[in-house]
């Protein structure tokens, strides 16, 4: 790694850290009913909704209630997101004329954006309307974003309240999340965006000429459409060229700010945010990836404030960055290592003296190697998903690091919300072994970790592993999985792995040799998206429910301290041989071997 890559990291890392504490107080404030500035203005569209809806946000659920509200909720999404993909052929705001999404993808799409796991399957700038976008994808950002974030509110209150029976109001929380964190974060990011050159348009795509029309020999057609034979039965050809060319456009900026945000990460158009209209400029470049990590960062300081206790959520803030940095700097590493094929070949991988050489398929020469990693790294780590390059093309190590990241169970930053309570289950598992060590009653937070919560952690580790290697097993092993392959061999195991890994684990980014446009994956993804969100959420609220109702037990000699360096280390530990010893094998067969077959 060079100066120039430590700087780049060190800048990012470092903006990351400097406005994550403000954020996060300023969410914690929100969530414990405390007056904030934008209520002065919001405060009264807040009353109205609950007044037209008929909440009552004083009004508090057990975690049964709380958990019915998130599913129904959720489930009302995915129908009207479903069915406006399915009707928008009909519906206004439409100027491409795009017809209704066939039923396969229109599934597979709606339950990826309910789930906050925005996995595409599309190309968005053929298939969906500017409605479509706005009023089903863009709102499914917001919430989808704000429900997670609700869940992991209602587990903080699990460990703070004494003897409660019950965890919140799903209602407000989630009204909250989007009317005082979301919306004011999206607006401030969508006027950066649009300035450094994002479009923001409701006209119809644009027709250009080229600057330098493309000229190329071409096979004669007819009138039907077939092609001309000469007299000894070969096809003519004639001169044919290329003099203009299709600009899309629409209301980008907007969705592309709660995209990256709201760790969602669904593309405005087809290649992410690779596109230049989605993402133009080196300081845009910055401003998404900061995005990416922003709220997950945040919400570690919102914990400590809630529990009382600011040590408790710098210390998983630690583990967070102890993970990650490692991982992007052994993902930067790796693809700065070239591509050991093409150095047989004698192609010089050397870029010059910003990229420093290196593997660039794939990537953007305006942002190079360090900024595509940067990216790759914490879009993975954090349940976002989007893209500024292929991870498709990097090196079968330099693919392995976002893929293990996103093994891990998406606890790494994660989603909003998502990641951070993923996080406090692996936390409990760390003191429950802890105590086995010391032959005591594990505690956290002052709560006893006994049989139903480690029942419930380890029935969220288990399905989302199950689901990505049944996935992925049956996908190998049926002929409708084996086609959607384009690269035969590991790595071809690895697209399987890493599309079942990131729909299971709600990241939604993909190695783009996959061909997950069919009705087997379609419908095989969204059923893993759907399990790996719901069947995670309930078991989570269920241990909040208990947590609840315990009573606060004063610490003693024989308290496991969990703000301390150890601590943070024992915890990482747990989280990176929970992932090894699930997903190794699997790895084996994959970015492993791909690498061992390299020679390198």
């Amino acid at each position: 790694m060079t100066a120039n890559d430590i700087f780049q990291m060190v800048i990012y890392f470092g903006a990351l850290l400097l406005l994550a504490k403000p954020l996060g107080i300023y969410m914690a404030r929100i969530y414990e009913g405390e007056q904030v500035p934008p209520a002065r203005i919001l405060g009264p569209l807040e009353r109205a909704f609950y007044r037209i809806c008929g909440i009552h946000p004083d009004e508090e659920m057990d975690w049964r209630q709380y958990a019915a509200a998130v599913i129904i909720f959720s489930a009302a999404g995915m129908i009207v997101l479903y069915l406006l993909q399915r009707l928008q052929g009909g519906l206004p705001l439409n100027p491409q004329r795009f017809p209704g999404v066939p039923p396969d993808l229109a599934f597979n799409t709606a339950v990826s954006f309910v789930t906050n796991t925005d996995w595409q399957d599309y190309g968005g700038e053929t298939t969906m309307s500017y409605l479509t976008q706005m009023a089903g994808l863009a709102v499914q950002n917001f919430v989808s974003a704000a429900a997670g974030m609700a869940v992991l509110v209602a587990l903080i209150r699990g460990f703070k309240r004494n003897s409660a029976g019950t965890i919140g109001n799903f209602w407000a929380d989630l009204t909250r999340g989007v009317l005082y964190i979301l919306i004011p974060l999206s607006v401030v990011y969508s006027l950066l965006l649009v300035s450094q050159g994002v479009v923001q348009s409701y006209s119809g795509y644009k027709r250009v000429e080229l600057s330098q029309p493309v000229i190329y020999d071409a096979v004669k057609l007819d009138g039907k459409g077939g092609p001309v034979s000469s007299p000894d039965g070969s096809p003519l050809r004639e001169k044919t060229g290329v003099k203009e060319q299709i600009i899309p456009l629409g209301p980008a900026a907007s969705q592309i700010a709660i995209k990256q945000l709201g760790t969602n990460g669904g593309g405005f158009f087809n290649v992410n945010s690779a596109h230049p209209f989605e993402n133009p400029t080196p300081l845009s470049n910055f401003f998404e990836v900061l995005a990416v990590l922003l709220i997950p960062a945040a919400l570690c300081a919102t914990f400590g404030k809630m529990v009382g206790d600011m040590r408790q959520g710098r210390a998983l803030l630690a583990a967070m960055l102890l993970v990650l940095v490692t991982m992007t700097a052994l993902c930067t590493w790796s693809e700065q290592r070239g591509n050991p094929r093409l150095a047989a070949l004698g192609v010089n991988q050397t870029a010059g003296s910003l990229q420093a050489g290196g593997n660039m398929e794939g990537k953007e020469a305006r942002f190079g190697i360090v900024n595509s990693t940067i990216w790759a790294a914490a879009t993975t780590a954090a349940s976002n998903g989007s893209v500024n390059s292929m991870h498709d093309s990097y090196t079968p190590l330099g693919g392995l690091f976002p893929l293990l990241l996103i093994q891990l169970g998406e606890i790494i930053f994660g989603g909003v919300g998502s990641g951070l309570y993923g996080m406090l289950l692996f936390a409990v598992i760390t003191v429950f072994v802890a105590g086995l060590m010391v032959g005591r009653t594990p505690e956290y937070l002052g709560k006893k970790i006994e049989m139903f919560e480690m029942k419930m952690a380890a029935l969220v580790i288990l399905i989302v592993n199950a689901l990505v290697k049944v996935g992925t097993a049956i996908g190998v092993s049926t002929a409708a999985g084996v086609a959607g392959i384009s690269n035969p061999g590991p790595h071809g195991f690895s697209e399987i792995l890493y599309a079942f890994s990131s729909a299971a684990n709600n990241n939604g980014s993909a190695f783009a040799g996959l061909n997950g446009n069919t009705v087997f994956y379609n419908t095989a993804l969204g059923i893993a998206m759907f399990f790996g969100r719901f069947w995670v959420i309930i078991p989570v609220l269920a241990i909040a429910g208990s947590l609840a109702k315990k009573k606060q037990v004063p610490p003693s000699l024989g308290t496991l301290p969990t703000h301390t360096p150890l601590f943070v280390a024992f915890l990482v530990g747990v989280i990176l041989i929970v992932g090894a010893l699930s997903f190794m094998p699997s790895l084996a067969l994959g970015p492993i071997a791909e690498q061992l077959m390299t020679g390198r």
